[in-house]
């Protein structure tokens, strides 16, 4: 169509012309600028990630460990998480989050044009990259699917994904998403696990101080953490409050008390720090059975048979015995001196500051200066004054011992809040101790200590160190000949004797260098008498001694020479605490387990451990077995626990030159071995014996785990007929039944 300008003057022809002109060029560049525009967003959104997978979408959460109460004991994971519903997440912590991250989040459609062309205005004015102005479904993007790197491609792709996730999903389950998948520091990931993990409660009782703390670290974890750096935290909290303020979600009177407060954190202590031996084998049992992406990122139910009380009562008794033992012989000092690897004071950390302290708990604690009758000590966020008082037993003035920069060895006996503590000075020379203690009905291992700090040597010596157990060993030889028709009263002779063996002549000697004469193998079993030992495994023969420590369920190789029955064998705690949970068990053994049952996340049932039952000797032969051990308790080596008021019985033991305690005992219902020594194998010290170094400790442990309960009866053995002269079974001119004995 030709435009005819009539009557007009020329120049406004030619103006009419320019605009018509200049329109059309215009019209043209945005046709060409909005297929471009299509075109990019085409590219762009080729290859996004479907998000149709987030209605299956299950972030990676935490396998978590229950003791036989229900109680969380341990946990695996490689992003700190726990899965949390919308429900569970209080309304002041929604409000916190959506008035400082996305004040539009409910009215948006995942973008917000004007945040976003304000953050690329202020962006391109500094020279930065862009970055600001996401909402929450874009930060939702991003984390879900997209890197974290700072472009104009990335943000283009984080807008069209949050498009799409608005169009699939509820506000609600946005939130949820969001809520359960952000970072918020120190290995925590959602607001769940972070209210845990930072003040110990769910995030149903979060305060509003609390949840703008928390709502506050989305923005940079690092920075604003509350932990590493309380007055940035602080500011950023007093931030979110004031936003909600005005936000009009809270009232001034509520800000103002909520902007006072000071920052307390109540830090969730790593529950696998309480049995972390226990926690390793289970975690090498799952990891065998699922693999470790299974256990590490699948959310897994693991309910065990521990009781966290009994396992408190087992740390506590061990590290106690093991002071007690330090304090027997003497300060030996050789104390490591941070200052002399170029350590400054102010900048050290031991490993044992990672745990929260308790009262009546040991850690290292670092010197920071000494004085006549004093020094000042420092550990996790504490200090502490030592007395002159707090170290008498070693019998040396503070200022002679101590020096800055030494690493002690204390015990924790109060924390104040303030930050001041009380402690006492005790010692490490590197004596260790192992302790396991097994339900005789199921197998169910209740407590479990594998050393003095799992955190220093990670070694379980419950399970993994293979000792030569001692006299502990003489209940098997014992009961061989009872089951062979030995009686409890049949009478032996302890006297000098030498046995000819394939090595030359052997001459043995009891603990206390005397022979007793003519004595019952009740007595001889429970003074722990050697030569009567001797002699039954001579009459029996070795092997069938041996035969019968393996049927208790001793796996390791026993080479068949007559001095095995004074244990010259090895064996672990683990496998000779089970094997004496055969004697109450009236000759039962039950597979000692770590598991009772394993779910997914969903709550499906993977497997269910019941307890596996082994009849090793018979009823008649354990309930004697059981009478001659409880007779140990009341008239042996182990006395010192006859004052305790329960049905008791067990076995000292003990080897030479003092390398090995042990205290392996039973009531009815639960089985307990305690072990001390050096992993070295080097002498514990003179008369360092079971019933003085391990013994104590078992009866710490033991007036806990039968406290307030029903102690139950041990069955009583079978009536013997009557008879005028007890049965002798001692042949000591008999040649030795092995050749290969020495």
């Amino acid at each position: 169509m030709k435009v005819i300008y009539q009557d007009l003057p020329p120049a406004e022809v030619a103006g009419r012309k320019l605009v018509g002109r200049v329109l059309f060029a215009l019209l043209v560049l945005l046709s060409a600028l909005v297929g471009a525009i299509a075109g990019l967003l085409l590219v762009y959104s080729t290859d996004l990630p479907q998000v149709e997978q987030l209605e299956h979408y299950r972030p990676s959460s935490i396998t978590q460990l229950y003791d036989g109460q229900g109680r969380i004991i341990g946990s695996f994971a490689l992003q700190r998480r726990v899965v949390a519903a919308y429900g569970d997440y209080p309304e002041v912590l929604r409000n916190a989050l959506i008035s400082i991250e996305d004040k539009d989040f409910y009215q948006h459609s995942g973008i917000n044009v004007w945040r976003i062309a304000g953050a690329a205005y202020r962006d391109i004015e500094s020279g930065g990259k862009l970055q600001g102005g996401s909402t929450l479904t874009m930060q939702l993007a991003r984390n879900l699917f997209l890197s974290p790197d700072r472009s104009f491609h990335r943000k283009i792709e984080e807008a069209l994904l949050a498009i799409q996730i608005e169009r699939r999903f509820t506000k609600e389950q946005i939130f949820t998403l969001y809520a359960n998948q952000i970072f918020l520091g120190h290995g925590v990931y959602g607001f769940e696990a972070a209210s845990e993990y930072y003040f110990s409660k769910p995030a149903k009782q979060l305060t509003l101080a609390e949840a703008a703390l928390l709502t506050g670290l989305p923005k940079a974890p690092g920075l604003y953490s509350p932990i590493n750096h309380p007055d940035r935290a602080l500011k950023r909290r007093n931030l979110v409050i004031n936003s909600m303020l005005e936000d009009g979600k809270i009232t001034a009177r509520q800000a103002i008390e909520s902007r006072s407060l000071p920052i307390q954190l109540k830090l969730q202590p790593d529950p696998s720090s309480l049995a972390p031996n226990f926690v390793e084998e289970v975690r090498r049992y799952l990891e065998g059975k699922y693999g470790s992406d299974q256990v590490h990122q699948g959310g897994l139910r693991v309910y065990t048979t521990l009781d966290m009380d009994l396992q408190r009562a087992a740390n506590q008794s061990l590290l106690d015995g093991l002071c007690a033992y330090e304090r027997r012989h003497g300060w030996k000092g050789h104390l490591e001196n941070v200052l002399t690897g170029g350590t400054t004071l102010a900048g050290y950390q031991h490993l044992d500051w990672d745990q929260e302290p308790e009262i009546g708990g040991y850690v290292h604690a670092l010197v920071t200066a000494v004085a006549p009758g004093s020094a000042a000590l420092k550990f996790n966020r504490y200090s502490a004054a030592l007395l002159q008082g707090d170290a008498v037993w070693t019998q040396h003035k503070l200022q002679d011992i101590l020096k800055p920069g030494d690493i002690v060895y204390v015990k924790i006996t109060a924390l104040g809040s303030d930050g001041k503590a009380r402690v006492s000075l005790e010692q490490d020379s590197g004596a260790q101790g192992a302790l396991i203690a097994i339900d005789n009905a199921t197998g169910a291992i209740k407590a479990m200590v594998g050393g003095r700090d799992f955190e220093l040597s990670k070694f379980n010596r419950a399970t993994q160190a293979l000792r030569q157990v001692g006299s502990s060993f003489k209940p098997y030889v014992y009961t061989a000949a009872i089951d062979q028709g030995a009686r409890p009263d049949d009478t032996i002779v302890d006297a000098p004797i030498t046995f000819e063996t394939a090595s030359g002549p052997y001459i043995p000697h009891n603990y206390d260098d005397k022979f007793e004469g003519t004595i019952t193998l009740r007595r001889a079993l429970a003074q722990s008498r050697n030569i009567p030992a001797l002699k039954l495994a001579d009459r029996l023969g070795i092997k069938t001694v041996i035969e019968y420590a393996h049927r208790f369920g001793l796996t390791s190789n026993i080479p068949p020479y007559l001095p095995v029955a004074l244990g010259a064998a090895e064996a672990t705690l683990f496998e000779q605490a089970s094997a004496f949970s055969v004697f109450p068990s009236d000759g039962v053994r039950v597979t000692p387990r770590y598991i009772t049952k394993v779910a997914d996340y969903e709550g499906r049932v993977l497997e269910e451990d019941f307890p596996e039952v082994k009849d090793v000797i018979s009823a008649r032969t354990a309930r004697i077995m059981t009478s001659m051990l409880h007779e140990v308790v009341l008239h042996g080596t182990a006395i010192a626990a006859s004052g305790m008021k329960y049905p008791l019985g067990g076995k000292t033991g003990t080897t030479n030159d003092f390398t090995d305690a042990w205290f392996v005992g039973f009531s009815p219902a639960i089985t307990t071995g305690v072990w001390i020594g050096y992993d070295e194998k080097k002498s514990l010290g003179a008369k360092e014996s079971g019933a003085r170094a391990a013994l104590p400790i078992w009866m710490d442990f033991m007036k806990v785990a039968l406290a307030g309960k029903d102690p139950g009866t041990f069955q009583p053995p079978p009536e013997f007929p009557s008879s005028p002269v007890p049965q002798k079974v001692d042949t000591p001119d008999a040649a030795p039944a092995e050749e290969e004995a020495h």
